[in-house]
């Protein structure tokens, strides 16, 4: 049998997916197709890669040895050990030399030499910084970790995938005989590239003042040990067990039967819980079921509590799917109500606010309206666009408090949205007609801005999740779109403005339009529905 060596991606990977990624008895098996919009993300975190390297090079051109990276893996690794072998200061495109003994392999974007030897920089997209204090940096062209420096303006954005990636990366440089001895430290740029932010994988930055070296060395024994087991045809250490990134995985084909066939517990408990389930025995949804949800629960539950796993196992068993926690259902309404839907890409910016106003008669067009930039973000016309939503939303509930109507604006994740109203008030400050931050925080701090997601979590639950796509659907919402989702509509708008150099495809901006469009009625919709009738039919938690 070949060497079972494992690359970084492993840390942060579902254990059952590890496992059924080395065993060679699901070699062929067919998997879910390939994500168009994770296909994206990857290009576009290539090309960004590419052009990090680029600009370093051009600051710093002397000293760089540059690994083609459309070389064969054998040339790559031999071309990456005879730089480190000459001392060169910079290595870009390093595909290190196998850790065999480890089970290790692995590169990375740049490596860099100080004077005891070598450490790791990656580059990544996505942000690694937020405003605060406390990072260490070193500007973007300065790779040296002996300048860095305590950020007077960044703190570090928790990234635990970065530091296990470095981690990683030293522990193949130190096989190789090129680490610093005596300190285990790297480098990220991230989707700015404005500072690489240092750090030190020895720093106490886990759960448990555990550092990056020690929560690597657990989780990379871990994983090895079920890649081992796994291409050896011992007894599997991993089984399948429904967590949140099952609904993206490729396996999710193979595992979706073998957990519905065994009735998994996991099917409506997730993550620890169902695993601590599990070893006391409670291994099915219909031992769940079974249990008294008055009596001691058999563990100990963090994702929910124990009188709530139980009924969502007793509803999933008799096929419902939504339950509610609470008698009677009441949501904020008002007399003039506006449901709000922001539509971003990553974290370029915010590029169209929709809105629906309903309710009593304002003197304004009731109906969809939306306020969109079609330059790529991030740009300045974010501001303009922002600024005609606000001017037309104060405009809502100015006339509301004139005729003494009561005012309501709802949203589905507050998270999403007062991200994006505060960080573009922000952004723009004393731009024309761009409120002022306190403005924004008084409205998302007020009781006229309700966010139905948190309305959902405290009324229901619900065996197939709580997006806003799965319950406005139980209100009888659709979307006119059958490939309407948030991945779809990041391909959508870099059609829409031309990302790729190509004519902006107006066709897409109407999609994107469309989509927005639903997005704001199922909110209006879920609200109508649970301030209805309706709810008299969807089963009391009490009554299971």
């Amino acid at each position: 049998m070949a060497d079972v060596l494992l690359d970084a991606g492993v840390l942060t990977r579902c254990r059952r997916r590890v496992h059924l990624e080395n065993d060679p008895a699901y070699a062929d098996v067919e998997l879910a197709p390939p994500n168009p919009a994770a296909e994206q993300r990857i290009a576009d975190a290539a090309e960004h890669r590419l052009d990090v390297i680029e600009r370093l090079r051009t600051a710093q051109p002397d000293g760089w040895v540059s690994v083609p990276l459309t070389a064969q893996p054998r040339e790559r690794v031999e071309a990456t050990a005879a730089a480190l072998a000459a001392g060169a200061p910079y290595v870009s495109g390093a595909l290190l030399p196998a850790d065999t003994e480890g089970g290790r392999r692995g590169g990375a974007e740049v490596l860099v030499r100080t004077e005891h030897g070598y450490l790791p920089v990656i580059v990544v997209r996505h942000r690694i910084t937020d405003p605060g204090a406390g990072a260490m940096t070193t500007a973007l062209t300065d790779l040296d970790p002996a300048a860095a420096r305590e950020d007077a303006e960044r703190k570090v954005r928790s990234h635990p995938r970065d530091q296990l990636r470095l981690a990683h990366l030293r522990e193949l440089l130190r096989a190789a005989g090129y680490a610093e001895p005596d300190a285990a430290r790297g480098g990220v740029i991230g989707l700015d590239a404005d500072v690489v932010v240092w750090h030190d994988l020895d720093a106490p930055t886990f759960p448990g003042d555990r550092s990056a070296m020690a929560e690597y060395a657990g989780r990379f024994a871990d994983r090895h040990a079920i890649a081992v087991a796994a291409a050896t045809g011992a007894q599997p250490l991993a089984q399948p067990s429904r967590i949140v990134e099952c609904k993206q995985c490729p396996w999710w084909p193979v595992c979706e039967p073998a957990l519905l066939d065994a009735r998994d517990v996991s099917l409506v408990v997730r993550g620890d819980d169902a695993v601590n389930l599990r070893e006391r025995g409670v291994a099915t949804v219909d031992a769940l079921a079974a249990l008294d949800p008055a009596g001691e629960p058999p563990v100990p539950l963090t994702g929910t509590t124990f009188e709530h796993a139980v009924a969502l196992a007793r509803a999933w068993r008799g096929g419902v799917s939504v339950v509610r926690k609470v008698p009677e259902v009441v949501v904020p309404r008002g007399d003039v109500e506006v449901d709000v839907d922001m539509e971003s890409f990553a974290d370029h910016g915010a590029y169209l606010w929709g809105a629906l106003l309903s309710g009593a008669d304002i003197g304004l067009p009731h109906g969809y309206h939306s306020f969109a930039t079609w330059e790529p973000v991030p740009t300045d016309d974010e501001a303009r666009s922002f600024a005609e939503f606000w001017s037309w939303f104060g405009e809502v509930r100015a006339r509301a408090a004139r005729r003494g109507l009561t005012f309501r604006a709802y949203c589905y994740n507050a998270l999403a949205e007062n991200r994006w109203l505060l960080g573009s008030a922000t952004r723009f400050a004393g731009k024309p007609g761009v409120p002022e931050v306190g403005e924004v925080q008084a409205f998302v701090d007020s009781d006229e801005w309700v966010d139905l997601f948190q309305s959902v979590s405290d009324t229901f639950l619900s065996t197939a999740g709580k997006g806003l796509k799965v319950v406005a659907r139980q209100a009888g919402h659709d979307w006119d779109d059958p490939d309407a989702s948030g991945e779809a509509s990041m391909r959508w708008y870099r059609e829409a403005v031309g990302m790729d150099g190509s004519a902006p495809a107006l066709r897409q901006r109407e999609r994107l339009l469309r989509y927005n469009e639903d997005d704001v009625r199922a909110t209006h919709a879920l609200r109508v529905w649970m301030s209805g009738p309706a709810m008299a039919d969807v089963p009391y938690i009490g009554d299971l």
